[in-house]
């Protein structure tokens, strides 16, 4: 078999982008889980609850899916999770009473406002890590990228 045919029937994932961008996206979300789950108990579901309600204030469950890219069922269990701590409470859209509104608690309130500068200061580690023209270039490419795919 020719080496180019070969090529095109087999796939080095380690230098794949997608499977890069996953594995880095996983190992850097691990690291960071030991922030929030070792301080404050919560699993990766729940903190994402709780860091786009406390970014965006009252949203719906299916707003929340959508800003943090989790399935309505981890979404669910998430606002079980977080109301039973207190945290969320939950209360009918007087419009569309089959629609129900997330907003944290003061205590969701103060917890995220502690996290807040721990993952600042996460992002700040990781960013160091890179010099400044690579930092630009990171964010240059993400933003790249993003784009094509729609995300924020």
């Amino acid at each position: 078999m020719e080496h180019g045919a070969d090529e095109a029937a087999s796939l080095e994932l380690e230098k794949f982008l997608p499977y890069r961008l996953n594995r880095l996206a996983e190992a850097v979300s691990r690291d960071f889980q030991t922030i929030y789950r070792t301080r404050y108990g919560l699993t990766r579901p729940e903190w994402r609850l709780l860091a786009s309600l406390g970014q965006h204030g009252t949203m719906t469950a299916t707003e929340v899916g959508r800003d943090s890219a989790m399935h309505k069922t981890k979404v669910s269990r998430a606002v079980t999770a977080l109301e039973e701590r207190r945290w969320l409470k939950r209360e009918t859209d007087p419009d569309d009473r089959r629609v129900e509104r997330l907003a944290l608690t003061p205590a969701g309130e103060r917890t995220y406002a502690e996290i807040v500068p721990l993952a600042r200061r996460f992002e700040t580690d990781l960013l160091r890590m890179l010099a400044p023209s690579e930092r630009e270039a990171l964010s240059i490419g993400l933003a790249a990228v993003e784009r094509r795919f729609g995300s924020r």
